[in-house]
């Protein structure tokens, strides 16, 4: 049973697992759990790689560990990827509940709770299941009190005892034996604070969008341990 990961939003600072996108040799930055070739992100597992959504001339940073890598740059941009390999028990949740309904548990008992755990108050604003995204794929938007990543690059401020709240999208699936939440903030809600004119529609449907051009970057394979697998 996967018992706890990572928060999605947290800034991975773990030493030595961080480096600029694309830095050069000489500034010896510490190695990633992944590796990068061409401008793309492998995965420690190798079961995807993705074009990195980051340049180092805005400020873009790559952080990782072993399941989760978390690209941002210095203006507006805060994507998690991650990707859990499942065990028997979780392969016996799917099996039973289907993609749908295991999609739904696995958000509800480990995404949500780590949100909840570091964020007081968050909760989930809406959720659509998309039968055609990735053989079925969960899109989940959450509210995060004080969950910012942009809090302070934001230009106007909010009283202490009312914490800016971010929201965010997350698109989870399945894919070779390994469980993906892919993350990202909608930077504007905090950035542009009350200039910030957007509808809950109008939110969703960028967050949407954006997600799903950085899904349409990401490639994926079947690791060897999964190849005798059906």
């Amino acid at each position: 049973m996967i018992r706890h990961f990572l928060p999605l939003l947290s800034v991975l600072a773990l030493g030595t697992s961080g480096v600029q996108a694309q830095q050069p040799e000489e500034a010896a930055p510490p190695p990633l759990y992944g590796t990068i070739v061409n401008g793309t992100y492998l995965s420690p597992t190798g079961v995807f790689k993705v074009q990195i959504p980051v340049l180092q001339e805005l400020g873009g940073r790559i952080t990782d560990t072993d399941s989760v890598v978390t690209f941002e740059d210095a203006f507006n941009v805060h994507i998690s990827i991650a990707a859990f390999p499942q065990d028997a028990s979780q392969r016996w949740e799917m099996s039973t509940r289907g993609t749908k309904d295991y999609l739904i548990y696995f958000f509800t008992n480990f995404v949500m709770p780590d949100f909840v755990q570091r964020f007081e108050g968050s909760k989930v604003e809406s959720a659509r299941y998309l039968p055609a995204l990735q053989d079925g794929a969960l899109l989940t938007y959450t509210l995060l009190p004080g969950g910012s990543m942009f809090v302070e690059r934001a230009t106007f401020g909010d009283p202490p005892d009312k914490p800016v709240v971010a929201k965010r999208g997350n698109i989870l699936f399945v894919k070779y034996g390994h469980i993906f939440v892919v993350s990202t903030e909608l930077a504007e809600r905090v950035l542009e604070r009350t200039t910030y004119k957007k509808t809950v529609a109008q939110e969703d449907e960028l967050l949407r969008q954006r997600l799903l051009d950085l899904l349409a970057k990401m490639d994926f394979t079947k690791p060897a341990a999964e190849m005798g697998k059906k």
